[in-house]
């Protein structure tokens, strides 16, 4: 670790070497063992000084013995080598799915006898250009296989290697997989259906010439905004560390805003925490879609390198990224989270329409993002803070949707026609993000906010007065809560310690912009898995062994058996606790022609803003923009309404065409 290093950096490639090496001197885990992911203690690690060792747990399986831990210990340090504590056994079901054990078993199912046969049915002979996606199977194991470790496929072709082999489905086939043999069990066959003819290719020029386009240049001439001190990230009074996981990807740590002379805390640490993707469409190749792909797969190693193509625009400062792959060796993401500052239009404005003067900010944020390819969908997640205070978070949902096949003369019941004999089945994503408060403090309470009419008609004699009616979330009994926009309900999360100068607890408001009612049947293995998405926000009392809201192995686990609606029947205290608050995201996606065959952006999101926690407009202090080419107006004659305009006091904006002296306001 470096001078500027910090507990909560990423780990390295040498921590993670170091690890790896003392759990292989254990015979248990066989000559071929497979890893799935190491973590950082962080809870443990807090307790430390940087450069010391620090706790980890990794999961190691044996497929030959089917067989599975998760060892806990320490990496190496300065002075000392690592050590292996604690072995703990966990069921050989259910860890996640590495990348390199989807290739493994991909490429053995490509070559199975029992597959090659059924493509041959289906015309295809070269089963180079065929691709199998081994899914969750979680929920849907059959009966005579409860005991095994499985998977199953989805089979796509390419008519070359370059081609886009998500725009056609190999229809009607279905591998039942053996993760641990790495071999095909069995396979559904229901039934050829004819393939797409079309083409799904999506680079440049494949649909006509590309249109022109002017320069969109972004200059920053006196270099970025912030600084960065090794994982350190500051920027107009932010703070924060940049953190990278396994399970989660992009973390943010110790996000803090400096008020005066005071660095005050406002998130101990930030994540998109889960991810579920149910598929709503009966097919019998399609109903066994659903997938959380950070508890069965892992967003660390899915996160893609922005070294190709233009992810990020401007000044730009990247940070690598390290995980542990599953053949057990430390891989490195080259540019795996960019750090940007974007204009972001009006920050603040007044005209004063007496005196014809007016005063515009112009606002900035800094974002702080990553995407994830996984399989077909690409993601991407923008953390992005703010000068007034508030913070935000993007999720970006683009890439390709996994469709099905479709028989001639058919209409789809459950998706929409993308293409000849292609259906986009309807589907859902959820993405629960863990928010680990602390505004003003370690010990905060939770208060739901929602709009009612004044029911004291003394009180209301004209029947538009309005009252926020505040309800306390004490108990995780009452920590459930459903998102409801109609009445403006929000929640804020209070300070147990510190107030503002009206007396109030200081505190940071939680909105949710995008939510999503579950579709499936009550009772349905869809609606059983994940039974968080049943809610918009939940709350918990922090405790370092509950950090997954699906819990931590879902992977062909019992339906329901762990995650945060299981930790909340201890309901235990929120008032003076860490609280943890895991909002829930959810869009659900009628697919369109017109994102086909490949998506352009879709955008959800939630935010957090100041609720009393400053005492006025934190953002009073940012000067007007200084004159130049890009806010002027263009001269006279160069297009659209020439506006003659210059800088009045104050930094303003002075109207030199006409003073107005209205007495009214409007």
């Amino acid at each position: 670790m470096t001078s500027s290093a910090h507990v909560l950096d990423p780990l390295t490639s040498a921590e993670i070497a170091s690890f790896v090496a003392a759990v292989r001197t254990s015979d248990r885990i066989g000559e071929r063992p497979r890893f799935w992911g190491i973590s950082l203690d962080e809870e443990k690690a807090k307790a430390l000084r940087p450069g010391d060792a620090r706790p980890v747990r990794l999961v190691v399986m044996n497929p030959d013995a089917h067989a599975s831990w998760e060892v806990r210990g320490w990496t190496a340090g300065p002075t000392s080598e690592a050590i292996v504590e604690v072995w703990s056994d966990v069921d050989h079901r259910r860890p996640g799915v590495s990348s390199d054990e989807a290739r493994l078993i991909a490429r053995a199912a490509r070559d199975s006898p029992l597959l090659v046969e059924a493509l041959a049915k289906r015309g295809i002979t070269d089963t180079s250009l065929v691709w199998v996606d081994p899914e969750s199977i979680t929920g849907f194991v059959p009966e005579d296989l409860a005991d095994r470790r499985l998977s199953w496929g989805t089979v796509w072709y390419r008519e070359f290697p370059e081609d886009n082999g998500y725009a056609r489905p190999v229809a009607g086939l279905v591998p039942i997989l053996d993760l641990d043999t790495l071999e095909v069990i069995r396979i559904e066959d229901h039934g050829v259906i004819p393939m797409n003819t079309e083409t799904g290719v999506y680079t440049s020029g494949t649909w006509g010439a590309d249109r022109t386009v002017a320069p969109l240049d972004i200059v920053q001439s006196e270099g970025p905004g912030f600084a960065i001190d090794g994982h350190k990230v500051t920027w107009q009074n932010w703070s924060f560390r940049v953190g990278f996981s396994h399970r989660e990807g992009l973390v943010l740590h110790n996000v803090s805003y400096r008020d005066g002379d005071a660095l005050r805390p406002v998130l101990d640490r930030a994540a998109v925490n889960e991810m579920y993707v149910p598929y709503l469409d009966s097919d019998p190749t399609a109903y066994r879609k659903n997938f959380f792909d950070w508890g069965e797969y892992g967003a660390g190693p899915l996160t893609a390198s922005l070294e190709l193509g233009c992810d990020c625009l401007g000044e730009i400062r990247y940070f690598d990224v390290e995980y542990l792959d599953g053949s057990g060796e430390p891989q490195t993401i080259v540019n795996g989270i960019c750090i940007h500052e974007e204009d972001d239009s009006i920050l603040w404005k007044h005209v004063n329409t007496r005196t014809g003067s007016a005063e515009v900010r112009r606002s900035r944020r800094l974002v702080i993002s990553s995407f994830a390819t996984v399989a077909n969908y690409d993601y991407g997640f923008y953390w992005s803070l703010y000068q007034d205070g508030s913070i935000e978070l993007e999720v970006k949902l683009t890439g390709l949707m996994s469709v099905s096949g479709i028989a001639d003369g058919e209409r789809p019941r459950y998706g929409r026609m993308v293409a000849p004999n292609v259906q986009a089945p309807t589907h859902q994503h959820y993405f629960a993000v863990r928010l680990d408060m602390a505004v003003d403090g370690a010990r905060n309470r939770l208060v739901e906010v929602h709009a009612e009419p004044e029911p004291d008609e003394a009180l209301n004699p004209w029947g538009n007065a309005c009252i926020a009616v505040e309800t306390p979330i004490s108990s995780e009994s009452l920590g459930a809560r459903r998102a409801d926009p109609s009445k403006a309900l929000h929640w804020r999360v209070e300070s147990e310690s510190a107030l503002n100068r009206y007396g109030d607890s200081t505190a940071y408001r939680l909105a949710i912009q995008n939510t999503a009612q579950l579709y499936a049947r009550p009772g349905s293995v869809v609606e059983r898995k994940a039974p968080f998405v049943g809610q918009h926000l939940w709350a918990s009392a922090f405790d370092p062994e509950q950090r997954y809201i699906a819990g931590e192995y879902p992977n062909q686990g019992e339906l329901g058996d762990d995650g945060v609606h299981v930790w909340q029947r201890a309901d235990r205290s929120l008032e003076n606790e860490r609280l943890v608050l895991w909002p829930v995201l959810g869009v659900h996606h009628f697919p369109r022609p017109e994102q086909w065959p490949i998506m352009p952006v879709d955008h959800i999101g939630l935010r957090l803003e100041p609720d009393g926690f400053f005492d006025r407009n934190p953002s009073l202090d940012v000067p007007p923009s200084a004159e130049s080419d890009h806010c002027a107006a263009p001269a006279a004659g160069d297009g659209a309404h020439a506006h003659q305009a210059h800088h009045g006091a104050h930094g303003g904006m002075e109207h030199t065409e006409q003073q107005h002296d209205h007495e009214g306001g409007r």
